[in-house]
């Protein structure tokens, strides 16, 4: 709904079921997102040699927040926009990390994706890399995605 400012009303992406209650609908770039989330968690498991090691570990949590995203927890939120920002933050400084003098490796990167098989300019890839950070995190800062968590403070992702 927009208003007659031409902002979006809080209860845009909401219904109501009863008169005085108002029930929050899951925003369609969350659900992506949390989609996205889940197939690179269970990818990065099933990668993983075994559970002890920290990418296993962080591949856990990030199914654990979402877990707590589709509970409608106010700390997934926190963590959704924390976990946003870092990997922007990493990302943008992965060129630097990348480029040590002592860690230089020379040449191209190629990149097969099955039958197809690419030589990519490592400068597209940070592009990439760096323009799916920004993705996240406008959706974990948008108003609409703010909406779908419930109003009350509490900092426990399983209840």
């Amino acid at each position: 709904m927009v208003d007659t400012a031409g902002e979006i009303s809080p209860k845009a992406d909401t219904k109501e079921i009863e008169p005085g209650i108002v029930k929050p609908k899951l925003p369609k770039r969350l659900a992506v997102l949390m989609l996205v989330y889940t197939v690179a968690s269970i990818s990065g498991l099933m990668a993983a040699g075994s559970v002890s090691e920290l990418s296993a570990m962080l591949c856990l949590l990030t199914l654990l927040m979402v877990v707590a995203v589709f509970g409608r927890q106010k700390a997934a939120l926190y963590m959704l926009r924390g976990y946003s920002v870092l990997q922007l933050a990493f990302y943008s400084f992965l060129p630097v990390i990348m480029y040590d003098p002592d860690n230089l490796v020379a040449g191209p990167t190629t990149m097969d994706f099955g039958l197809f098989q690419a030589v990519v300019s490592d400068w597209v890839i940070f592009s990439a890399l760096i323009i799916i950070g920004v993705i996240q995190v406008w959706i974990s800062f948008n108003a609409k995605v703010k909406a779908w968590f419930k109003p009350r403070q509490n900092m426990n992702i399983m209840s």
